[in-house]
């Protein structure tokens, strides 16, 4: 592990696990592998998986054989026995709850929040549909993205990227992680819940990249986990926040990409031309953004 002058090395707490995570799917190719990396998450922290669709149709409700199979995932991934029966999920140690929401104004954004505001979740899994918005339910609504509300960590899976877990076997390929580093805003709750996820998904060791887009050369001052077993690396580039971040992630081979984001709206601000969302849009790995304050931080 290697350290800097303005970096120090701190002991990480696994206890603070994901404990709950939400999937809001569009029954879309890209819901699918979204679906894949909140299921392998759920399995591995032992969580509760909600996964909701929005029919804007009351009338032709979709029901829960329309969602993504949990037992034949689980089957495919030969972690219980073909033709196993509801109890065998139970038994891996996660429980899953299905819910189709319809009305709301025919809002699923709120319908999304009003879930979440008595369900709470540690962690948020959602596709991204680049060239129509969050998801194909949510059209071109940017401006009022499910996380503004949520406030919490937010795994966004863009269309096209096949992500660190295989949807075949549910094995997971997650060795290069990238953190862009700024001294505000700040950068800690990105690395404690990369930290947080290599040690929730058993990983094998691999390397975490913090990088810093700075024209004097800094590295702001972080905390570092000890107990990871990673290789913690800093690089500090010139130019575009936004060019450097990717060019860097093409280079590196990143797996991930985690961002923090911080303003009153949290996501929002994240998500209105500002470095996130063009990082988001461009991505060709996941990328994870947590709002500065979030349970993950």
């Amino acid at each position: 592990m290697q350290k800097s002058p303005n970096m120090t090395q701190n002991s990480f707490f696994p206890e603070d696990r994901i404990g709950s995570i939400f999937h809001p799917s569009d029954f879309s190719k890209a819901s699918e592998i979204a679906f894949v990396h909140a299921l392998k998450i759920a399995l591995t922290s032992k969580a509760l998986l909600s996964m909701l669709h929005f029919d804007s149709d009351s009338d032709s409700l979709s029901d829960w054989h329309d969602f993504p199979g949990v037992r034949e995932t689980l089957e495919r991934w030969k972690l219980i026995p073909p033709g196993s029966p509801k109890k065998a999920v139970l038994d891996l140690g996660i429980d899953v709850c299905k819910v189709v929401a319809a009305g709301e104004g025919k809002n699923p954004v709120k319908a999304c929040l009003n879930y979440l505001e008595i369900n709470s979740a540690d962690l948020i899994v959602l596709a991204v549909h680049r060239h129509e918005g969050l998801m194909k339910w949510l059209g071109k609504s940017v401006g009022e993205p499910i996380a503004r509300g949520a406030k919490e960590m937010t795994l966004f899976i863009p269309e096209g990227v096949t992500g660190f877990v295989s949807r075949e076997d549910g094995s997971v390929h997650l060795r290069n992680i990238l953190i862009p580093v700024a001294a505000k805003p700040s950068s800690q709750p990105a690395i404690e819940a990369a930290a947080r996820l290599i040690v929730s998904l058993q990983l094998p060791p691999g390397t975490v990249t913090l990088l810093s887009v700075s024209p004097d050369g800094e590295m702001p001052s972080l905390a570092l986990p000890t107990d990871t077993g990673w290789t913690w690396n800093r690089k500090v580039v010139e130019g575009h926040p936004v060019d450097m971040i990717l060019r860097t992630a093409e280079i590196l081979n990143s797996d991930l990409i985690v961002m923090t984001t911080d303003g009153p709206d949290g996501f929002l601000d994240g998500l209105r031309g500002t470095t996130s969302e063009r990082v988001l849009w461009k991505a060709k790995c996941p990328v994870a953004n947590l709002p500065v304050g979030s349970f993950l931080g």
